[in-house]
C-alpha cells in the first residue's frame, strides 16, 4: 500500500511545474519495471480515493504504455493478470463517477482493443463487443457515451466480425444520432460515425450502405457548432479530405451547411473557417463532382472575399520596421488562402467569370479594406486561373499599376503584392509584355519616403519581376535601375545609422542582386557603385537584430561576383572572403535559426563557381560548419490523437495523419538549411572534381543514408545528384578507392530506386544511378545487384502500363471531364518521364557490359515488345525503340536473335505519323547499318525508300519534324558509308547532299560531316562533281554548318573539313569561285573555321 502512495505521488511530481522535480520523476518512472508500471497504473486508475489529476495521469500514462511498448509489456503478463487488466478496465468504465476520467480509461480500452486484434482480425477481447453493445442500449447516458467514444477511438474493433455486424453497427449509430435529449450522444454518434467512415476510405461499398447517416452527422455538425464544440465539423473536413466521395449523395446538402456555418457570424473565427475548408478541401480532392455545383461555388467565392476584408485598421503599420509572421488564424489570410486553393482545385474556366465581377467592384469601392481584398484576391488566383487571366492580363495590368498611386499604404502594397505575384506566376510572358509599363510603376513606388512597408515591397515585387526577366529586355532599363536602386541604398544606410531602421533596406541589397544577377556581364560598370558599401554592412552590421540584413548582404556581394565575372571581382575577392572567413569563423557562435548561415553556406558555393580550382584553399574552413548543417537531425515524434491536443502546427511541426488514430509529427525547423548545405556540397563537387577529393570519403557517408530521408525532397535530390560526382572527384584515388567508393554507394541507390514516392526525386535517382554505371563500367554490378535492379525496372514497367489502365477507367467515370484529362495528362507525362529513366539506365548497362547483359535484359523483353506494339501511345513506341536502338548499338551482331521482336515494328515506325517515333526509328536504321552485322542487310535496303520518302516530304522541315528528318538523312548516310552493298550509292548521293547540313540534331550532324571528309578525301566523283563542279556547293554546307554550330572545333571532323578548304584555297580560281558565291556571315564563317582549326 505504501508503496502505491509513494507511486501516486511520483504521478504527481510528474505534473509539477518545477523543472527539476519534474525531470527527477520522469527518471525514476522510466526505472519502473513495465509489469510494475501497468499494476500501479491500473490500481490508480481504481482507487476511489485518488486525486483526480493524478488518475487521469495514471490513464494517459497506462495509455501510451499500450501504444508504445505493448509487444514488449503484455505478453510477458500471466494470464491471470491480462484478465484481471481487461475486466478492471471495464468494470473502471460502468464505476468511475467523473465524465473525464472516464473517458480517459475508454481510451485505455481502446487502445488495448486495438492491440489485441490479431493478425487474421480476431478480437481476442470478446467481452469488450459484448460491453459495447450492452453500454450503447443502457439507459446510463455515461455508458452509451463510453461505448460511442471506444467505437470512435477504434473503429476497428469488430474485426473479422464487422461485415456480420455491419447493419447492427449501422443501426446502433443512427439510433444514437436520434437521440434527442441528449446531444452530446448524438455529436459522439457523429464522430464514431464519421470514425468508421474514415477507416474504411476507400470501401465504396460500405460508403454506399453508410449513405443514410450523412443526414445526421450533417445535422450534428450544425447543432455541435452552435454548442461551442468543433468536433463533427473537423471530422467533416477530414472526409472532404480523404473520402469524399461518401459525401456524393448528399453533397448538395453538405456544401449549404458549409456556407451557412462560414457565413454565420455568431460563430468564432475559427468555426466558420473550417466551414470553409469543406468546401475548399473538396474543391482539391474532389473537383470534378464540384464542379457540377457551380451555384454553391458560386456563393462561395463572395464569403471568400468577405473574409479577405476582415482587416483592423493600425496606424503603425506603414512604419513597421519588422516584419512579423502573417496570423493564420485571422479571417483574411484564411479567405485569401481558400481562394489561391479553390483556384487551383477547381481551374480558371469556372472560378474567374464568378470572382471577375466582384473583384472590379472591390476596387471601386471607397472603404481601402475592399480595394486591398481585390488586389491581394487577384494575386490570390492567378497560379489557379492562369491560362483564362493571360488572355485579359493587360487589363488587369493597367488597373492594378493604377492602386501603385492609392491614398492608402496598404492598398499600394496590396498593388505592389499583385505585380510580384504575377511577374512570378505569368513569367516571363508577364516581363516581355509588360516592361514599359511596371519597371517605372515600381521604381516610382520605391520612392514612397513616407512608407517605408511599401517601399519594402515594391523592392520585393522588383526582385520577383527581375528573377524571371530576360537579360536582353532588362539591359535597356539598367542604367535607371540601378541608379534609383543605388540612391534608395544609400538614403537608408544614412538610416540605420541614425534611426536603426532596415527593412527597406534588406529589401533593396535584395533587388540589387537580383539585377546583377539577371544582368550577367552587363552589371561591370555598377560595381564600383555598390561593393564598398556592401563590404561596409558585411563589416559593421554585427548586432543580432541586423543579422537577417548581414546575411543578405552577403547574398548580394556573391551574387554580384558571379555577374560580373572573375577578372572584376577578384581585386575584392581577397577582401570579400576574410569577411566571410571571419563570419565563418564566429560560426560556432551563431545560433541554430541564425538567418546568416543559409546564407553563408550559399555564398560560399558561388564563391567556388568565381575562384574555381582556387577555392581549394578555403576548404578547411568551410567544410565544417557545411557539413554540421548538412547532418541536422530532425525532431520527429509519432503521437496518438489525445496527444495532439496540445501541439500546435504554429510550433513549427507539421503533421500527417496516418490513421488508425495516430499521426506522424515533424519539426520543420532547419530543414530548408539541411537541403541548402546538401545542395552546396554537391555544388562543391562539381566545380572542384579531384581537388574536393580529401573530403569524399565523409560526404558520401553522409549522402547515402539521406537517398532515404523522406521528410525533404530536395535533400534526397541532392543526395542522388552527389552520387555520380563524388565518384568524379574519387578517381584521382585509383581504382581500388573508386570500388570501394561505389560498393558504399551501389546496394542504396538500387533500393531507392525501388522504393523513392516521390516521382521527381526518382527520375534524379534514376539518372544519377544510370551516370555511375557508364562511370564505372563493366563489372561494376554483381549478380545481386542485376537480380534486384531487373526486378525493380520490371515492376516499374508493370506500374506504367497499370498507371495507363487506371487512367483509362478514370476516363468512364462519371465525373470525368476536360479539367480530369488535363490532370491525367499531367500524371501520363510523370510516368512517361520516368519511362525515360528506364530507358536511361538500360542505355548505361547496355553500353557498358555489351551483349553479355541480354540473358538478364530477357525478363524484361515482353514489356519493351508491349511499349512497342502499334496501339500504344507514341511516347511508349518512342521509347520502347529508343531500348531496342541501344539493344542494336550496343549488343550486336547478338542483337539479331531479338529481330523478330523489333525489326517489322521498326521499319513501320519510320512512317509513323508521330516525328519522336520516326526519329526513333530512324536511329535504329543507322546504328543497324553501323554495328548490326550481316544478318540486317536486307532490312537496310528496305529502309531506304521509306527514309528517303520521310526526308522528301512537304513539311520534313517544320519545326515539329526536323528532328526526325535529320536522323532520317544520317541513317541514310549510315548505309551508304558501313552497308554500300545495300544501295545504289551513286543513285543516292546527289539527293543526300542536296540535304545537308544537319542543323537542330547535332550529335548525327558530326556523323554526317565525317562522312562528307571521307568522300571528299577519297575524291568521290559524286560528291565533288564533273570537274570539281560540286565544290561550291559543298563550301555553303560547311559555312552553314559552321553557323549553326552542328560541329565544335574539338569534333574531328572539324579540322578535316578545315583542311578541305585549305586544299581548294591553293588552287586560285576556284576559291574565288567558292567565295563568290557566299554571302557575308558564310564568308566570316569559312574565316573562322581556318584561323581556328
Amino acid at each position: 500500500m505504501a508503496e502505491q502512495q509513494q507511486f501516486q505521488l511520483l504521478l504527481g511530481n510528474l505534473m509539477s511545474p518545477d523543472n527539476i522535480v519534474r525531470k527527477q520523476s520522469e527518471e525514476a518512472y522510466e526505472n519502473i519495471p513495465g509489469q510494475t508500471k501497468v499494476t500501479f497504473l491500473l490500481q490508480t486508475i481504481r482507487d476511489a480515493a485518488a486525486a483526480e489529476e493524478v488518475k487521469q495521469m495514471a490513464a494517459v500514462l497506462l495509455r501510451r504504455l499500450f501504444s508504445s511498448a505493448f509487444d514488449e509489456i503484455y505478453p510477458i503478463l500471466s494470464t491471470d493478470l491480462q484478465n484481471v487488466i481487461r475486466s478492471e478496465l471495464l468494470l473502471g468504465i460502468q464505476m468511475e463517477g467523473s465524465p473525464n476520467i472516464r473517458k480517459k480509461i475508454c481510451d485505455v480500452a481502446a487502445e488495448l482493443a486495438r492491440n489485441l486484434i490479431d493478425d487474421d482480425g480476431n478480437n481476442q477481447w470478446p467481452d469488450i463487443l459484448k460491453f459495447l453493445f450492452d453500454s450503447v442500449n443502457s439507459q446510463n447516458v455515461g455508458l452509451r457515451e463510453a461505448a460511442l467514444h471506444i467505437f470512435w477511438n477504434f473503429p476497428g474493433i469488430f474485426g473479422n466480425q464487422q461485415q456480420h455486424y455491419l447493419e447492427v453497427i449501422k443501426r446502433m449509430l443512427a439510433q444514437c444520432m436520434q437521440d434527442q435529449e441528449n446531444p452530446q450522444i448524438r455529436t459522439l454518434a457523429a464522430r464514431a460515425a464519421a470514425s468508421f467512415v474514415l477507416s474504411h476510405e476507400n470501401n465504396n461499398l460500405l460508403h454506399k450502405h453508410f449513405a443514410e447517416l450523412l443526414p445526421g452527422i450533417l445535422q450534428a455538425v450544425n447543432d455541435s457548432c452552435y454548442q461551442n464544440d468543433d468536433s463533427v465539423l473537423k471530422s467533416l473536413v477530414e472526409i472532404a479530405d480523404t473520402a469524399p466521395k461518401y459525401l456524393r449523395p448528399h453533397l448538395e446538402a453538405t456544401l449549404q451547411l458549409s456556407l451557412k456555418l462560414c457565413g454565420d457570424t455568431i460563430l468564432t473565427n475559427m468555426q466558420r473557417q473550417l466551414a470553409l475548408e469543406v468546401i475548399v478541401t473538396l474543391s482539391e480532392t474532389a473537383s470534378p463532382m464540384l464542379r457540377k455545383h457551380t451555384n454553391i461555388l458560386a456563393q462561395s467565392i463572395p464569403q471568400m472575399l468577405a473574409m479577405m476584408v476582415d482587416l483592423e485598421d493600425d496606424d503603425e503599420w506603414a512604419i513597421a520596421d519588422e516584419l512579423e509572421d502573417d496570423d493564420f488564424d485571422s479571417n483574411a489570410v484564411a479567405g485569401e488562402s481558400a481562394l489561391d486553393r479553390v483556384a487551383c482545385g477547381l481551374g480558371g474556366k469556372i472560378v474567374l467569370p464568378m470572382i471577375k465581377e466582384h473583384i472590379m467592384q472591390m476596387l471601386q469601392n471607397p472603404d481601402w479594406k475592399y480595394r486591398h481584398a481585390g488586389l491581394m484576391a487577384l494575386s490570390a488566383i492567378g497560379e489557379g486561373c492562369h491560362r483564362q487571366m493571360e488572355a485579359i492580363l493587360n487589363e488587369i495590368v493597367n488597373f492594378v499599376l493604377l492602386f501603385c498611386q492609392d491614398p492608402h499604404p496598404r492598398v499600394r502594397y496590396a498593388a505592389c503584392n499583385a505585380i510580384g505575384q504575377m511577374a512570378t506566376d505569368f513569367a516571363p510572358f508577364f516581363q516581355k509584355k509588360f516592361h514599359e509599363k511596371v519597371i517605372p510603376a515600381l521604381l516610382q513606388t520605391l520612392e514612397d519616403q513616407t512608407c517605408p512597408r511599401v517601399q519594402a515591397h515594391a523592392a520585393a515585387a522588383l526582385i520577383n519581376f527581375t528573377e524571371d526577366c530576360p537579360k536582353s529586355l532588362l539591359i535597356p532599363y539598367l542604367d535607371n535601375l540601378v541608379k534609383h536602386l543605388h540612391v534608395i541604398m544609400v538614403a537608408k544606410l544614412q538610416e540605420l545609422i541614425q534611426k536603426g531602421t532596415k527593412l527597406v533596406l534588406e529589401q533593396v541589397v535584395t533587388s540589387i542582386a537580383s539585377v546583377a544577377d539577371t544582368a550577367e556581364e552587363n552589371f561591370v560598370p555598377y560595381y564600383d557603385l555598390f561593393m564598398p558599401s556592401l563590404k561596409h554592412v558585411v563589416e559593421n552590421a554585427v548586432q543580432k537584430e541586423l543579422r537577417l540584413l548581414r546575411g543578405k548582404t552577403i547574398e548580394c556581394i556573391s551574387l554580384i561576383g558571379l555577374a560580373v565575372g572573375k577578372d572584376k571581382f577578384m581585386h575584392d575577392a581577397s577582401d570579400v572572403m576574410q569577411l566571410l572567413l571571419k563570419t565563418q569563423t564566429d560560426f560556432n557562435d551563431l545560433e541554430d535559426d541564425d538567418p546568416q548561415i543559409s546564407y553563408m553556406i550559399s555564398a560560399w558555393a558561388r564563391m567556388c563557381k568565381i575562384l574555381g580550382k582556387e577555392f581549394q584553399q578555403y576548404l578547411p574552413v568551410v567544410m565544417g560548419p557545411l557539413m554540421k548543417t548538412a547532418s541536422i537531425k530532425p525532431e520527429v515524434a509519432l503521437l496518438d490523437t489525445q496527444d495532439m491536443e496540445g501541439i500546435s502546427e504554429d510550433d513549427g511541426w507539421e503533421f500527417v495523419n496516418l490513421g488508425d488514430q495516430q499521426s506522424f509529427g515533424i519539426k520543420t525547423a532547419g530543414l530548408e538549411e539541411k537541403a541548402t548545405a546538401c545542395q552546396m556540397l554537391v555544388c562543391y563537387a562539381k566545380e572542384l572534381k579531384e581537388r574536393f577529393v580529401e573530403y569524399t570519403e565523409q560526404v558520401v557517408k553522409l549522402m547515402v543514408p539521406l537517398l532515404k530521408f523522406y521528410f525533404h525532397d530536395g535533400v534526397r535530390v541532392a543526395a542522388a545528384e552527389s552520387m555520380p560526382l563524388l565518384l568524379e572527384c574519387a578517381r584521382v584515388r585509383g581504382p581500388e578507392y573508386l570500388t570501394q567508393m561505389w560498393h558504399f554507394m551501389c546496394d542504396a541507390l538500387i533500393k531507392a530506386i525501388g522504393t523513392e514516392p516521390d516521382s521527381d526525386v526518382l527520375s534524379e535517382i534514376m539518372h544519377s544511378f544510370a551516370k555511375c554505371i557508364e562511370l564505372m563500367g563493366d563489372g561494376c554490378l554483381n549478380t545481386e545487384h542485376f537480380e534486384e535492379l531487373g526486378g525493380i525496372l520490371k515492376a516499374k514497367l508493370e506500374e506504367h502500363f497499370k498507371n495507363q489502365e487506371l487512367r483509362q477507367v478514370k476516363r468512364q467515370d462519371e465525373d470525368y471531364d476536360e479539367e480530369v484529362e488535363e490532370s491525367l495528362q499531367d500524371e501520363d507525362d510523370n510516368d512517361v518521364y520516368i519511362l525515360t529513366k528506364v530507358s536511361d539506365i538500360l542505355h548505361s548497362v547496355f553500353s557498358s557490359y555489351k551483349e553479355k547483359v541480354l540473358p538478364w535484359f530477357e525478363q524484361l523483353l515482353q514489356l519493351i515488345v508491349n511499349l512497342i506494339c502499334p496501339h500504344r501511345p507514341w511516347p511508349d513506341r518512342q521509347w520502347g525503340l529508343c531500348i531496342f536502338d541501344d539493344v542494336i548499338e550496343h549488343c550486336s551482331p547478338a542483337s539479331f536473335k531479338y529481330a523478330e521482336y523489333f525489326l517489322r515494328p521498326m521499319l513501320q515506325s519510320l512512317c509513323d505519323s508521330s516525328p519522336e517515333v520516326r526519329q526513333a526509328a530512324a536511329y535504329g536504321i543507322g546504328v543497324m547499318a553501323q554495328n548490326g552485322g550481316e544478318n540486317y542487310r536486307p532490312f537496310c535496303t528496305e529502309a531506304i525508300p521509306l527514309m528517303v520518302g520521310v526526308i522528301q516530304a512537304a513539311d520534313s522541315k517544320d519545326k515539329a519534324n526536323i528532328n526526325a528528318t535529320e536522323n532520317c538523312i544520317s541513317a541514310v548516310g549510315k548505309v551508304m558509308k558501313f552497308r554500300p552493298e545495300c544501295v545504289n550509292v551513286n543513285e543516292v548521293l546527289p539527293h543526300w547532299l542536296s540535304w545537308l547540313p544537319l542543323k537542330e540534331d547535332k550529335e548525327e550532324a558530326v556523323h554526317t560531316f565525317s562522312f562528307l571528309c571521307d568522300l571528299i578525301e577519297s575524291n568521290n566523283p559524286v560528291v565533288l562533281g564533273p570537274e570539281n563542279a560540286n565544290i561550291p556547293k559543298i563550301f555553303v554546307i560547311i559555312a552553314d554548318g559552321f553557323i549553326n554550330e552542328s560541329f565544335k572545333y574539338e569534333d574531328g571532323c572539324c579540322k578535316r573539313l578545315a583542311n578541305v578548304v585549305r586544299q581548294v584555297q591553293v588552287s586560285g580560281g576556284l576559291w574565288t569561285q567558292c567565295i563568290s558565291q557566299l554571302n557575308e556571315a558564310q564568308q566570316k564563317a569559312i574565316q573562322d573555321l581556318l584561323s581556328n582549326s
